[in-house]
């Protein structure tokens, strides 16, 4: 995490679009802006990161949906956003607010009168973002959540120059950097999610492409508090079950078998999928003897998607890893990848 020296120019906070974003965001969009999965994940971070009983919530950018799973049960849900039709459709909302926090960062609420502030796939398009994040400090209770959950998409024409031009890695370190100039927050967490298949009836599902990632940075407002927050790890392992089970993967009770052959291609111990056949670069760097491993190639594997968060936590974001088979040793090792194509290239047909 960064010191809370935040350095933003001017340059950095401007959009190709300057109008009024009352009226760009005059339309109501009642539609779905990321795919079901991606969705569902979102809900599934909320519901293990939201503990409290009957608590109250504050969507902060809301739109017709605020993504709270059932079983969350709130007291309250204010809603604060720019479209009032918008607003209205969304059937969580128990209060709803249209301001142009842009135009106007104070937040219209007493101090400490939430235990949740959620901001879903919108920190990007905030031209005052640290005024913002002090605001939602300041509206928390001690040991409430502020929890900026993003994606890769976006209206590119109203997010800032400084989203538009950073990498999933460089946006991650600047909503840290937004948590720790406010002043107000313990250390954030971080949790992501990539490379899951895309639903069946998903429009893009035939295209190779992958479900929309969504990264999530939470963090606790400082104070004496006895709110528990799970670890992302834990977090990651929530969403694992609160998504339906990948079809690709092996039904329960599925064990890879314990004795192997040199030539064999076993399971994976972590999904139960067969491995694939992959040739070892012939490299001056190359530390294997034999020349082919087993790796798992299943995007919907449990060890790859979790990997993403676990490598964040150790800071080494945009890495995952593979679950890899040696042959000549018979072990199991991971083997880290930077993205869910990496490695792909060598697998032996």
């Amino acid at each position: 995490m960064k010191t809370n020296e935040m350095t933003l120019s001017a340059d950095d906070l401007v959009r190709e679009d300057e109008r009024d974003d009352a009226l760009f965001y005059r339309q109501p969009r009642l539609v779905a802006h990321l795919d079901a999965v991606a969705l569902r994940t979102v809900e599934a971070i909320i519901g293990a990161l939201v503990t409290e009983r009957a608590p109250v919530i504050l969507d902060l950018m809301a739109s017709w949906d605020s993504h709270l799973p059932p079983a969350l049960a709130p007291a309250e849900v204010v809603g604060l956003g720019l479209n009032a039709a918008e607003l209205a459709a969304n059937q969580a909302l128990t209060a709803r607010v249209v301001l142009d926090i842009n135009s106007s960062p104070e937040l219209p609420f007493e101090d400490a009168a939430f235990d949740v502030v959620l901001n879903t796939v919108s920190v990007d398009y905030l031209t005052r973002p640290r005024e913002i994040v002090a605001e939602a400090a300041r509206v928390l209770r001690p040991g409430g959540l502020l929890l900026v959950t993003f994606s890769d998409r976006f209206f590119p024409e109203k997010v800032v120059r400084r989203w538009r031009g950073s990498s999933e890695t460089e946006r991650i370190d600047y909503v840290e950097e937004l948590f720790a100039a406010a002043q107000g927050f313990a250390r954030p967490q971080v949790v992501i999610s990539r490379g899951r298949p895309r639903p069946a009836d998903d429009k893009y599902a035939g295209s190779g492409l992958p479900s929309d990632p969504i990264v999530a940075v939470y963090a606790a407002r400082l104070g004496p508090s006895v709110t528990h927050r799970p670890a992302p790890d834990a977090v990651a392992s929530a969403v694992e079950r609160a998504l339906p089970r990948d079809p690709r993967l092996a039904g329960p009770g599925s064990r890879p078998r314990r004795q192997y052959a040199a030539h064999d291609a076993p399971c994976c111990p972590r999904c139960g999928g067969a491995l694939s056949k992959w040739e070892v670069p012939q490299t001056p760097f190359t530390e294997w003897d034999c020349e082919h491993m087993y790796i798992c190639f299943n995007d919907a594997c449990p060890y790859f998607v979790r990997g993403w968060t676990v490598m964040a936590a150790q800071g080494n974001r945009g890495i995952s890893y593979r679950q890899m088979f040696e042959p000549d040793r018979r072990v199991f090792m991971p083997v880290p990848v930077p993205s869910p194509g990496a490695l792909r290239d060598g697998i032996v047909a």
